[in-house]
């Protein structure tokens, strides 16, 4: 039986304290009524019962339907009645004012919304970790409009970078595989494990794997002598920050120009270009045609760079146009998300959930 999630958890925990706070309320209530209806020897309505146990327990002190000048029994009853009455009363109060005043409530039910438009996602990506690498993830998955969901260990917030719009996130152990599925993880394309620590990384790794053993995964590389730990746990590709940064380093010493077009190219936020890849599956209309039928740079935006026939095999670059595209074959394409997205559309076959060739009619026809 797999464990409650964090909100499960936390709905259970509203619950639990609510429902202790309403049965300790009708409890006294239930003592009250009981209590002054033996104190009137039964000769008074289960009303005035009642009304005898609110104006007691909310101290109001309007008179007395059931006297009690001459009966000590009674007198001891409303004294114990008041002491643990008016501290239960105290409590349920308080209970519900911090639900509103803490906003625990409203967490709660946000959590709940969360929850829902996690389970409508497909193909998106999952990233775990809240470090500075997590929240680039994040950032570069927005800006390509791919939907992505974070899972954030406990007690870690939100990547400073995710900043700007809604966020989709669990928070929990990542490597927890119920904390997974929360987050899609059987319907996933990708997972990013950007944990700080290769250990994490790896366990994150090994269950993600298991639970879905068609996720693309990448790993966050910390310390280079672990690598082939993070490959044999199941990751597809590890990369390494500080490798990654000093390539960097070198490449403005040596080809400033070439690194001045690439941050412009990426940080252009009105077009959002980038290298993308296209990779046609089953089904495509473009399996046995030329990529000159398919015309990709006459398309919006778009601009083919590279061609890969299949799984090593040599690239083709600036492939001609007389290249014959089998199922497998992948194309290298520069363009903004909307061209990518047309692209994909039209000959992304089963990979991207295109409708299939026989229900189609192939673009330009």
């Amino acid at each position: 039986m797999n464990r409650l999630t964090e909100a499960d958890r936390q709905l259970a925990d509203v619950k639990r304290r609510l429902a202790t706070a309403a049965v300790a309320v009708l409890a006294v209530f239930a003592v009250g009524v009981v209590g002054y209806t033996i104190i009137g020897h039964g000769k008074h309505r289960f009303l005035d019962s009642l009304y005898m146990t609110v104006i007691t327990l909310t101290t109001v002190g309007y008179s007395e339907i059931i006297p009690m000048q001459n009966d000590p029994g009674g007198r001891i009853f409303t004294m114990i009645l008041i002491l643990f009455g008016m501290g239960i009363l105290v409590y349920f109060a308080s209970t519900v004012t911090a639900f509103f005043v803490e906003g625990q409530l409203e967490h709660v039910f946000w959590r709940k919304r969360m929850r829902k438009a996690i389970a409508e996602l497909s193909d998106h990506v999952i990233v775990c970790g809240a470090s500075l690498v997590a929240g680039h993830v994040i950032e570069e998955m927005n800006r390509v409009q791919r939907p992505v969901v974070a899972i954030l260990p406990q007690g870690s917030a939100p990547p400073p970078e995710s900043e700007g719009r809604e966020l989709r996130y669990v928070t929990g152990d990542p490597s927890d595989e119920d904390v997974l599925v929360e987050a899609g993880v059987r319907r996933a394309r990708g997972l990013v494990a950007a944990l700080e620590s290769d250990r994490d990384n790896v366990l994150i790794i090994l269950t993600a794997r298991q639970t879905n053993p068609a996720l693309r995964i990448v790993a966050m590389l910390v310390d280079g002598r672990n690598e082939p730990k993070l490959r044999r746990a199941g990751a597809d590709s590890v990369v390494s920050p500080f490798h990654i940064g000093g390539m960097r380093m070198a490449s403005e010493l040596i080809r400033p120009t070439v690194v001045t077009f690439l941050d412009t190219m990426l940080r252009d936020r009105d077009r959002n270009l980038r290298v993308e890849e296209l990779r046609v599956g089953r089904g495509s209309p473009a399996i046995g045609r030329t990529l000159g039928d398919l015309d990709v740079n006459g398309m919006p935006g778009l601009l083919l760079l590279a061609f890969l026939e299949g799984d090593g095999a040599p690239w083709a670059y600036k492939p001609s146009p007389a290249t014959r595209i089998a199922e497998g074959a992948t194309l290298i394409v520069m363009g903004d998300p909307a061209g990518m997205a047309e692209l994909r559309r039209r000959y992304g076959g089963e990979a991207y959930g295109a409708t299939p060739a026989a229900s189609r009619v192939p673009a330009g026809a």
